[in-house]
């Protein structure tokens, strides 16, 4: 096959001849693949052959080793190893010929395809000579070969894990790579490849930063590389710096000074993507301190694994004025565009960052800044002190901070309205918003909101919300929590007098030509639910009408016929507000006996909109109705039963929507709901459930976060069918069996994957739970007998892991307590031969966390009864 002719027409404008390539490239694959992936790599190291060739062999081949799917990854990762080694050692060899190639696009390629073998071969220890080999290249005089071994090094430390090199060949790419970054270096292109090479490379430098003399010289390069001439050799530079900060926070202190230095100057004369670097350095010394601190207030002890060295504390009387400075630098229109970042939005981000880890400290030095610049003429001085004040009302104490605002509040409402500056009203109605998130609720105490100011603050807001989108979606947010700082009143709230009010200048905004500007209409729907939910009893009459008009606007929103791809998109959207804001209103009138007959009478007109919203092929739309149907279960009981026969095909559907996983997940959720609302009445359901659920369990295609609710699940069927689940108990407890000894173990795991584990840990043991207590009281309990002893062992596995959460050592505690209870003596004899039973139990009766503490106290009893038998 002439590969070269191929590759070039698979990139043809002709779609013809496109396609016939494509089907040519996918058929030689499949019928000798290390053929195939020979020639691609022999097409990408040949200097004579043409550029577009040479690219798309590279891709192809890369793609050949890599996938975003975790599972055709692996997949990908297996067949590469089971390769004829012949084939491998010929593609590799042409790969590392292709760094010394003269056409930058080959080269690049070539970089990224050995580090995605790398990634595959140096975890199984093979080709121990890579690294060998490329630092062997970093000595040759041409300065490209110089740039692209680099670049590969840079991508290799970002496909291996640092325990999969060892120590010594690790110092030799950071010496290789730090001197690639030295001023002496006389190539930009081979600087730039260092600078982002060692970027990748520090997580493998712990030993190095242990070392005094290595992370001296690190460091100093690292800063002087910060100077370089080059404006992205300094970018890159400040990005390890930040990297630095997250990773080696704890070495900091004898550079902190000379650091402090470096990044006033960028931030206040250098080009906005090295001065965003700068100020990122310092967002994360917050980041890191506020962590500590957090920890060490959490840690009983009084002490945290790494000390706080106070950094942001001593330099806040340099670093706030220069962080004030940078608020001046907005953009003209950068309210309009949500994916903005400049210089400005970064500066006031880490002023916030600031606020949360000093507190108090913060206020006075910023103050004046307000003072001075909240009345200027110039809209970017008056813009700036809004921001200002807005970004340090969370951290400081609300005694320091509440006679600030209550003195600014009238000037902010009025500026609200009459600013002639639509960037100073938007920010005053966010800096509103914050206001009433952190200053205003019932545990403050001095009200910043009271019966001679409510008033007014609520005619400002329903004003600004007939404003421009952006403004008008802010002034949406302000109201929101306005509203949620009355949520736990009492009775009667100083907000009920206006709530007709308020939720008429709600539905205006949705109904507004620009609502799908600015996440307007999805922000004042927000906050109509935000108004239901904290609404009084006494208005529960209004909340009712409510019912109708949404209704209404979902079934108007239904019949509208012949839109455009747009358009369709915009309806689905608007289908997925109406029926989120439908959830909270049967939540909350089902809530109150006054008005739960609402619900029910209304039941039947919602379920039959419901089931028109799932004729709508939308993601959104489909996990929002069924979020509703899952509240109006919960409201109706086992009067839901007689929407199943129809309800259940959706169901089903949604339940194998793997594509779309969060839908397939919220089903699962629902399906739990229904379980607990119609108890027994599920049963004419559950084969096809459980054959789902099991099915899903099975299939390694599924995103992972849906697995954990898939287990979780089973437990809530159990539970509401009793031993009626016998029919499907031992397949369940096969499925829950396996995964158990799966993950009962997370050595060698990194702390997200640890944390995942634990959510699914969480879900096997709240199965468990379910059909034991499912089973209690019944005849058939002796079938459970035989799955004890692997349920304890399984409990014993992550009692001496020491590294379950709160949330599974709860219901690992509980779940001990469900054998015993159910079993009681055969579990009793049982449960005194466990390893570790004892241990744990006692651990968790001295817990400080009142809820496992319960449910030690109830397993107690349940294991001293069954024990006594």
């Amino acid at each position: 096959m002439e590969v070269t002719q191929v590759l070039l027409n698979a990139q043809s404008i002709d779609g013809n001849v496109r396609k016939h390539a494509e089907d040519s490239l996918r058929q030689f694959q499949e019928q000798n693949l290390p053929g195939f992936l020979v020639s691609l790599s022999g097409e990408l190291a040949s200097e004579d052959k043409p550029v577009d060739s040479r690219k798309l062999a590279g891709l192809i081949l890369k793609n050949a080793l890599d996938a975003k799917d975790e599972s055709r990854k692996q997949e990908l990762v297996q067949r590469w190893l089971s390769l004829d080694p012949v084939a491998k050692t010929q593609v590799k060899s042409c790969l590392l010929q292709t760094l010394s190639s003269l056409v930058t696009e080959a080269r690049s390629t070539a970089t990224q395809v050995i580090a995605k073998v790398a990634g595959i071969e140096l975890p199984q220890k093979q080709w121990p000579e890579l690294i060998g080999s490329l630092l062997s290249n970093i000595h040759q005089v041409p300065t490209h070969v110089k740039q692209a071994t680099l670049e590969t090094l840079g991508y290799l430390c970002e496909e291996v894990s640092p325990q999969v090199v060892d120590q010594d060949q690790v110092n030799k790419i950071l010496t290789a790579v730090v001197q690639g970054m030295n001023a002496s270096e006389g190539n930009n292109d081979v600087r730039l490849a260092a600078t982002r090479a060692l970027y990748n490379a520090l997580g493998f430098a712990q030993v190095n930063f242990r070392n005094d003399m290595e992370r001296d010289y690190i460091m100093r390069v690292v800063c002087e590389t910060t100077m370089s001439p080059e404006v992205k050799i300094r970018q890159a530079a400040f990005e390890c710096l930040v990297s630095i900060a997250a990773m080696y926070y704890e070495k900091l202190a004898p550079y902190i000074q000379d650091i402090y230095n470096i990044t006033a100057k960028a931030v206040r004369g250098d080009e906005e993507p090295v001065a965003l670097q700068a100020i990122e350095f310092w967002s994360t010394i917050c980041d890191e301190e506020t962590d500590i601190l957090e920890e060490y207030i959490g840690d009983s002890n009084g002490d945290s694994d790494v000390p706080c060295f106070y950094f942001i504390k001593q330099a806040l009387p340099a670093l706030v004025p220069l962080l004030l400075e940078t608020l001046l630098k907005q953009e003209e229109d950068q309210d309009l565009d949500e994916g903005a970042w400049n210089i400005a939005m970064a500066g006031g981000t880490c002023l916030g960052l600031a606020a949360r880890t000093v507190g108090d400290d913060i206020v006075p030095l910023v103050m004046p800044f307000i003072e001075e610049n909240i009345t200027k003429p110039d809209w970017r001085q008056r813009e700036a002190a809004s921001y200002a004040f807005g970004s340090i009302l969370e951290g400081p104490s609300p005694d320091k901070l509440a006679p600030l605002v209550n003195h600014a509040l009238p000037f902010m409402l009025s500026a609200l309205v009459k600013d002639p500056n639509n960037h100073v009203k938007d920010t005053t109605a966010w800096t509103l918003g914050r206001m009433f998130e952190f200053l205003h609720s019932s545990i403050v105490g001095t009200p910043i909101i009271n019966e001679g100011n409510c008033q007014q603050i609520i005619t400002v807001l329903l004003q600004s919300m007939k404003d421009v989108p952006n403004v008008a979606e802010k002034a949406c947010g302000a109201l929101y929590f306005l509203a949620q700082g009355y949520e736990d009143v009492g009775p009667t709230s100083p907000i009920t007098p206006f709530f007709q009010q308020i939720v008429q200048s709600l539905l205006t905004v949705t109904r507004r030509e620009d609502a799908t500007e600015s996440r307007l209409r999805t922000a004042a729907y927000e906050t109509l639910n935000e108004v239901v939910r904290c609404s009084t009893e006494e208005i529960t009459h209004l909340v009712v009408q409510l019912v109708t008009v949404i209704m209404m606007e979902l079934h108007k929103c239904l019949e509208t016929q012949n839109l455009s791809s747009d358009g369709k998109e915009k309806r689905s959207e608007l289908i997925g507000l109406l029926c989120g804001c439908l959830q909270v209103l049967i939540q909350k009138l089902g809530s109150l006996e006054s008005t739960k007959y609402v619900v029910l009478q209304f039941s039947d007109q919602i379920m039959g909109l419901f089931f028109r919203v799932f004729a709508c092929r939308n993601a959104t739309a489909h996990e929002e109705a069924m979020l509703a149907i899952g509240a109006l279960a919960y409201v109706m009981g086992p009067d839901f039963a007689k929407y199943m026969p129809e309800f259940y095909k959706f169901m089903e559907m949604d339940l194998q929507n793997f594509e779309e996983y969060q839908v397939c997940a919220v089903t699962v959720g629902v399906v739990g709901d229904i379980c607990r609302a119609l108890e027994d009445k599920i049963l004419p359901y559950c084969d096809g459930i459980m054959t789902q659920l099991l099915k899903n369990l099975a299939n390694d295609n599924l995103d992972r976060s849906v697995k954990p609710p898939l287990f979780s699940c089973i437990g809530d069927i159990a539970l509401a069918i009793g031993d009626n689940f016998n029919k499907y108990l031992m397949y369940a407890m096969n499925t829950l069996q396996l995964a158990a000894e799966m993950y009962a173990h997370t050595a060698g795991f990194d702390d997200e994957m640890t944390e995942y584990i634990n959510t699914l840990r969480n879900g096997i043991l709240e199965a468990y739970s379910g059909i034991f207590q499912g089973f209690k009281n019944s005849s058939k309990t002796q079938l459970l007998i035989p799955y004890a002893p692997h349920i304890l062992q399984f409990l014993d596995s992550i009692y001496m892991e020491k590294d379950m959460d709160e949330v599974v050592m709860k219901t690992a505690i509980g779940v001990l307590g469900d054998l015993a209870d159910t079993l009681g003596s055969n579990a009793g004899s049982l449960i005194q031969q466990s390893l570790s039973s004892r241990e744990f139990l006692n651990e968790c009766l001295t817990s400080e966390d009142h809820l496992i503490k319960e449910s030690a106290e109830w397993a107690k009893l349940a294991i001293t009864r069954a024990i006594s038998v």
